[in-house]
């Protein structure tokens, strides 16, 4: 356990990491809503358990501290009775609702006990799961016409199944928290949860926020601290132009940084975050999907006197070897052939933990990445993904570094 938290890069190495044990919530997903929900098919949610505690134990076995999630919101809960307000007010929603039934589930909630609430506030709750709350109790909603007209397998609360990705709706920088804002309705809420972690969980009481704005989306997993005071910032489905711009502003404005590279990404599900198609495995070092190693531009925003100075578009190997002051950066694609490097890219093979400098997690099945990770000098150890990766997320989504040694400067070196 660490008193010190924060983190100044993707590789320093990691003391303290945030997880979220698939639970309930992915037990929600149907063919008929796991496309809404943002998974590709409906996983198995008892293997899906098992490769995450794997995944956790390997962790603690590097001498990670692994908090959960779900443990970190029932502890905040119990602790605060401002903070279940705020999480019942952000899970009811009386646009949906109407004010009749969504004042009298508030009332309901506000009686649940701290366990119970933080399992609905994950997993959501269904007309017929409220019904079922109801017994013995007066009728909540009786005369509420959303209630009358809804189908008992709706949801009262919608499920929060990629709460699994914990990079995204927070991330430390130096010794600061940002609360990110998601891009679309599925996730929506999922901050309203870190907020209350950050705000209220004895452990983090006194902890200070970057990026308060929340303007425009940007998601965790878009950001990539390079070095000590350079960030990379991915645009594209999820991270608005005006997202990254509020985000640069924000890091100057409180010193957190003296330039971010705003990166261009395809708006696609197979390339939704920058962290699917590069990550950090060592100081000086990515490992990058081929099909974008010379295409991926950068603009460089640094702070100047009052205002920001954009450069650019230029070449995003160049533009990030520059920002972090070292000749080049090793690169090393996945895969040989574009049909592997495709099919091991849309496996999260780009999508690495770093646990240290040249130390990564991986999936197993990404055979050729991990290989050539390993002839370059990186060490790989690998999980298995069959079911966490439903989701299109790899070990680097599904964890919030909250603490990590400062990385040691790189050294320079020519690419591979």
């Amino acid at each position: 356990m660490t008193d010190r938290l924060g983190a100044d890069s993707e590789v320093g190495t990691l003391r303290t990491v945030m997880l979220h044990r698939p639970g309930d919530e992915l037990r929600r997903l149907t063919p008929r809503n796991n496309d809404q929900l943002l998974f590709d098919g409906v996983p198995w949610v008892d293997r899906a358990q098992e490769e995450h505690d794997a995944f956790a134990e390997l962790l603690r076995g590097r001498g990670v501290e692994v908090l959960l999630l779900s443990d970190l919101l029932t502890e905040t809960l119990t602790a605060s009775g401002a903070a279940r307000m705020q999480g019942i007010s952000a899970a009811v929603d009386e646009r949906k609702l109407g004010r009749a039934l969504a004042q009298d589930l508030s009332v309901h909630l506000r009686g649940v006990p701290a366990p119970e609430l933080a399992k609905v506030l994950m997993a959501g709750m269904t007309f017929d799961e409220l019904l079922a709350a109801e017994t013995g109790v007066p009728e909540v909603g009786g005369s509420s016409l959303v209630r009358r007209m809804h189908h008992g397998a709706d949801f009262v609360i919608d499920p929060l199944p990629n709460l699994l990705f914990t990079r995204d709706s927070s991330f430390w920088i130096r010794n600061r928290v940002a609360i990110t804002s998601l891009a679309l309705p599925a996730r929506l809420r999922e901050t309203s949860l870190t907020d209350l972690i950050y705000a209220f969980h004895p452990r983090f009481l006194g902890v200070r926020r970057a990026y308060e704005s929340r303007t425009a989306p940007v998601e965790g997993g878009d950001v990539l601290l390079l070095a000590p005071g350079v960030v990379a910032v991915g645009v594209g489905e999820r991270t608005t132009p005006a997202g990254a711009e509020a985000l640069a502003r924000s890091l100057f404005e409180d010193d957190l940084a003296h330039t971010v590279l705003v990166v261009p990404i395809a708006q696609e599900r197979a390339s939704m975050h920058l962290d699917t198609v590069c990550t950090m495995v060592d100081t000086d070092a990515v490992v990058m999907y081929p099909a974008i190693r010379d295409a991926l531009s950068a603009f460089t925003i640094r702070k100047e006197g009052h205002g920001v100075r954009i450069r650019g578009a230029d070449p995003f190997l160049a533009a990030a070897a520059d920002a972090m002051g070292i000749e080049k950066l090793r690169v090393i694609d996945t895969g040989l052939d574009h049909v592997t490097a495709e099919r091991e890219q849309w496996d999260d093979g780009n999508n690495t933990l770093a646990l240290a400098p040249g130390v990564v997690v991986a999936y197993e099945r990404n055979v050729e990445t991990n290989a050539r990770l390993a002839a370059s000098g990186i060490e790989v150890l690998t999980i298995s993904g069959s079911e966490l990766g439903s989701g299109r997320g790899g070990p680097r989504c599904m964890s919030c570094p909250i603490a990590r040694d400062s990385a040691a400067s790189p050294p320079v070196s020519a690419n591979v």
